[in-house]
């Protein structure tokens, strides 16, 4: 059975999150702020801990948090063996931080968003699945607005450029799963002057194009109080239950 290790980060300012809740402890940000009874970050560390294959899961938070994580959150840590680790000033700095605490022992890493705590078993089974078939994988549900690309004059409310075409367009969602030895290879080769702002974007900057898996559109990521509202929604959705398509 192959083995994977789980970095997720949660070193992140969240400055659009924070900007709707008062000034406070490291409690308000959003991978510490309760959502159903629990921490936002614990709905899917608890998730990866169950799995036979997750042999460690690392937690990358901001250095400034990190005696504060590990105190507040002493018994969850124990319960589900998931290590603190202080994170970098950029996202992709963070999850390098992450890269130098992985285990030895793990054949793939998985990188997955702190503020996503509603990402079900059957994206998590199928990108795992696909990661090990073709070394790279991510989730990612297909475009469905209408995308507008905007020109922006200084001193001028923006205008319509040009209209997208949304064939072949897909958000990406994560866990994105990656063999530990092409990861690393792509980090080692990653340019300072030019950070992705993904991790498929390292894989994909050293020529290997990472799989793409049908994710859950309930796979939401939480950026305001919104998102909060619309995850805690989505928890109380049958397990494993994508969430219907309206529009057929």
């Amino acid at each position: 059975m192959p083995k994977f290790a789980v970095i997720i980060p949660a070193a992140g300012q969240g400055t659009r999150f924070s900007a709707d809740r008062p000034a406070g402890s490291f409690r308000e940000k959003k991978p510490y702020v309760p959502l159903a009874g629990k921490s936002v970050w614990l709905w899917s560390a608890e998730k990866f801990a169950r799995r036979p294959d997750v042999i460690q899961i690392i937690l990358v938070v901001s250095p400034e948090d990190a005696d504060d994580v590990r105190n507040f959150f002493q018994s969850d840590l124990a319960r589900l063996g998931v290590e603190v680790v202080p994170g970098g000033t950029e996202r992709c700095l963070s999850v390098e931080k992450g890269l130098s605490a992985l285990s030895p022992n793990a054949d793939f890493v998985a990188i997955h968003d702190a503020a996503r705590p509603c990402v079900s078993d059957r994206v998590v089974d199928a990108v795992f699945r696909a990661a090990v078939e073709s070394r790279a994988a991510i989730p990612a549900v297909p475009i469905v607005g209408t995308v507008k690309k905007s020109l922006t004059e200084r001193d001028a409310p923006p205008v319509i450029e040009k209209t997208v075409p949304r064939v072949g367009l897909w958000e990406a969602q994560t866990p994105q799963v990656f063999e530990t030895r092409l990861y690393r290879e792509a980090v080692a080769r990653r340019s300072a002057r030019n950070l992705p702002t993904d991790d498929a974007g390292l894989i994909e900057a050293i020529g290997v194009k990472p799989r793409l898996v049908e994710g859950d559109r309930t796979n939401v990521k939480i950026t305001t109080l919104l998102d909060l509202s619309l995850a805690e929604l989505f928890l109380k959705l049958p397990e494993n239950d994508p969430s219907p398509d309206l529009d057929q």
